[in-house]
C-alpha cells in the first residue's frame, strides 16, 4: 500500500477497479449511441490527496487508455485529465458543477463533462459521449469503493489503527 495518500486505495486497487469495469465499457463502446471515436481515456485520482495537500499530477493514481493512441483523432488523455482536475478541485461531478455551480469554475477549467466524485473518489473519462463518460467513470468509482471496503476487513483484525 502507498504511504502517501489513501491507505486502502492504491494504484493496484485502481487498476483492479478499471479491469472490473472494462467489460461494461468495452461492450458499451460497441454501440454507436455511446460514442463513435472507438477510444477512451480514464484517470483515477487518489482520494486522500486533496488540492490543499498535493499537486494534481501527484494526486493522479492511475491512468488507462483504450485504443491505439497513435490513431486518436483528439487528445482524450488531456480531456480526461481536465475533467478529473475540475472534479478533484471542487469535489463535484463535472456535469453538476457546470449546471448547478458554474460560479465555481475558474479560468482555464474545462467545460467538457464526464467525471464523477463519489464519496471522495474522483474518476475522469473521455472518448465517449459525455453522459457515457460519466457512466463509465461512475462504474469505476463504485468498483474502487467496493475494493476499499473489502480491504478494510483484514485491516481491522486485531487492531484499532491502520499499520504505517
Amino acid at each position: 500500500m502507498s504511504c502517501r495518500g489513501s491507505y486502502l486505495i492504491d494504484k493496484d486497487g485502481a487498476e483492479a477497479a478499471v479491469t472490473m469495469a472494462l467489460p461494461l465499457i468495452l461492450e458499451g463502446m460497441k454501440r454507436k449511441e455511446v460514442g463513435e471515436s472507438g477510444f477512451l481515456y480514464i484517470v483515477v485520482m487518489n482520494p486522500a490527496l486533496r488540492p490543499t495537500s498535493s499537486s494534481f499530477e501527484d494526486a493522479i493514481l492511475y491512468e488507462h487508455a483504450i485504443g491505439d493512441k497513435a490513431k486518436w483523432d483528439s487528445d482524450y488523455a488531456s480531456f480526461a485529465r481536465a475533467k478529473a482536475h475540475v472534479t478533484w478541485k471542487t469535489g463535484i461531478d463535472s456535469h453538476a458543477l457546470q449546471e448547478l455551480h458554474p460560479y465555481l469554475l475558474e479560468a482555464g477549467d474545462t467545460v467538457l463533462w464526464g467525471s464523477v466524485a463519489i464519496d471522495g473518489i474522483v474518476v475522469g473519462v473521455s472518448g465517449a459521449n459525455p453522459w457515457y463518460d460519466e457512466a463509465f467513470a461512475g462504474a469505476i468509482a463504485m468498483c474502487l469503493r467496493a475494493i476499499s471496503k473489502a480491504r478494510i476487513i483484514p485491516a481491522r483484525k486485531g487492531t484499532l489503527f491502520l499499520a504505517s
